[in-house]
């Protein structure tokens, strides 16, 4: 199913973190789509990531008790397990592309949930890495992806 968007950790930053400005319009109108489609599909490297940037890296960290139900309701997501497969695939993708290792787990966890896209902000915008393609939603009209 080569229709499912995978976020990276960013996106998700943007739209909780208020400080972000209009990242933070963009961010947040990409998850109501995610939510409304159901295309939506993150993995738990995300998830961790998310909850220590929200409450310790953002201008204004969210409270503890808000950053985690709002991971809870990420998880209801469809969510990608960092297994030992997906990693030693990722050490394949960074040898290859020379993407850092955590940045190469992100991708391989997109391809593991045969997302046809993986929004990012840190990665290399319009690569296409073993069938999933990467794209920056901060400078194009995100919808034109779709």
């Amino acid at each position: 199913m080569k229709d499912k968007i995978f976020l990276d950790t960013n996106i998700i930053v943007y739209a909780h973190d208020r400080s972000s400005g209009k990242k933070n319009a963009i961010a947040k109108e990409i998850i109501s789509y995610l939510w409304e489609s159901k295309k939506g599909i993150i993995s738990v490297q995300v998830l961790q990531e998310f909850f220590v940037c929200v409450t310790q890296k953002i201008a204004n960290p969210l409270q503890i008790k808000n950053a985690r139900m709002i991971l809870e309701y990420l998880s209801t997501w469809e969510v990608v397990v960092n297994d030992k497969n997906i990693t030693l695939q990722a050490i394949d993708i960074q040898e290859k592309f020379k993407f850092s290792f955590w940045d190469s787990l992100i991708i391989q966890a997109a391809i593991q949930g045969q997302s046809g896209i993986l929004l990012s902000e840190d990665l290399p915008a319009e690569q296409v890495v073993m069938g999933t393609k990467i794209l920056n939603p901060f400078t194009k009209e995100w919808k034109n992806y779709l």
